[in-house]
């Protein structure tokens, strides 16, 4: 029997080369997103394409009990579904913090607790959780971002402990920048929170680095990531963490080695140039 897939925040991006990807592997892929028009492609692929809320606990229990009405089984779960909040804390509304969470890592857990006992049940599953270099470092402005992608990574370690038993695998993905939409809409979401005001300097800094995942010399294809996703989904030894991307190794390797002070002060003033 063909292997099943479930990626979530599949309309563009990663999740939707992830889904593209995996149906060219041999898996039967279903692709969750709000935005099911953006998927509509992917059905020339053999994709199945479902509407997904991950903020919303009816929507995640269709959407899983749809597949598992029709396969029994759920083999592989891609946690894809993720946005970029940024700004200062001081601006930023407590909603939109929680906006933040709800999706990033209530929403990542909740699809992963509907999926655990079909895959406990049968010994055998992955989950693969779409995490971030952002989940190892950070960035001015970037608190609730950050906070969720930490999360993330604490999150997925607990859970590849208490999974391994039953023959579940956990893998983290941690892409650089990618080029995607991602970076241009939490740039305008920055600019909107705190473009002017006391923090307006850095938030200028800010949003043209966000804006970098629009040119192709300083990140990385989604293709690249979603490789790694099925590399993960398929390997009969997958990595515990998959760093993508020139810029996340370069990154994360300055961040083990430098002190935080430090850390800061090159992050800086390379954040600076890149926006010069």
């Amino acid at each position: 029997m063909q292997p099943v897939a479930f990626v979530t925040g599949a309309s563009t991006g990663i999740g939707f080369e992830t889904a593209r990807k995996l149906a060219a592997a041999g898996f039967t892929v279903y692709a969750g997103a709000r935005r099911v028009e953006k998927m509509e492609p992917l059905k020339a692929h053999g994709v199945n394409v479902v509407a997904l809320d991950v903020t919303d606990e009816a929507s995640m229990g269709a959407a899983v009990g749809g597949v598992m009405a029709a396969h029994g089984r759920i083999d592989v779960l891609v946690n894809n579904a993720g946005y970029g909040s940024y700004g200062s804390l001081e601006e930023v509304q407590p909603a939109e913090g929680r906006r933040q969470f709800d999706v990033n890592v209530f929403g990542l857990a909740r699809m992963t607790q509907l999926v655990i006992p079909a895959m406990r049940a049968a010994r055998r599953g992955r989950i693969i959780n779409v995490s971030s270099m952002g989940g190892k470092m950070y960035e001015p402005l970037g608190a609730w971002y950050h906070a969720t992608k930490f999360a993330v990574e604490g999150l997925s370690d607990s859970l590849r402990m208490e999974l391994k038993p039953h023959g579940i695998g956990v893998s983290i993905i941690e892409p650089g920048g990618t080029r995607t939409e991602w970076g241009a809409i939490s740039a305008r979401g920055l600019l909107a929170s705190s473009g002017t005001g006391p923090y307006a300097a850095q938030a200028k800094v800010m949003a043209a680095v966000l804006a970098t995942t629009e040119k192709a010399s300083l990140t990385t294809r989604p293709e690249v990531v979603a490789d790694a996703i099925v590399h993960a989904a398929t390997s009969a030894r997958p990595k515990t963490r998959y760093q993508v991307g020139g810029s996340a190794r370069a990154l994360l390797l300055l961040r083990h080695l430098l002190p935080d002070r430090v850390f800061d002060l090159v992050l800086w003033n390379l954040y600076k140039r890149i926006a010069a």
